[in-house]
């Protein structure tokens, strides 16, 4: 019982930190589109500054090393990229299956996604990205 209440925690702070994501997502969009940058450039470079703050409060907060725990920072900051990768991909084939396909709005298939991608990065994450690499038998 006591490790699916730390597992719900440790989602909930990775929801915290997520928030903070796209706030420095779109703070940097809209300030990129302000300096006359092109909207795919601020929202690429939007995403990765975004990822960049995932990642550092993921290693720090969220999934931080145990006593004792080995874990390369360079393989986390990779496969972290790759697991926010994973799941935009996967955000932006499911918007447009809902928008273009379904006929959901716009405004409310971005939160049907969320829903989707959330639990799965959270898991790529906890069970990949920051995995700790002391397990038993090893």
């Amino acid at each position: 019982m006591k490790k699916y209440r730390n597992m719900i925690i440790q989602f909930i702070k990775f929801s915290i930190v997520g928030i903070s994501n796209t706030l420095i997502s779109i703070a940097a969009y809209y300030l990129f589109l302000f300096m006359g940058i092109h909207y795919i450039a601020a929202n690429t470079i939007g995403y990765l500054l975004g990822t960049l703050n995932a990642y550092y409060w993921n290693n720090k907060y969220v999934f931080k090393k145990g006593r004792g725990e080995e874990r390369s920072s360079l393989s986390s900051l990779i496969k972290s990229f790759l697991s926010y990768g994973i799941t935009y991909l996967l955000s932006t084939g499911l918007l447009y299956v809902w928008v273009d396909i379904m006929g959901i709005p716009e405004t409310i298939a971005p939160i049907i996604n969320l829903c989707i991608t959330t639990p799965l990065n959270f898991f790529l994450n906890k069970l990949w990205a920051f995995k700790n690499n002391n397990q038993p038998g090893k």
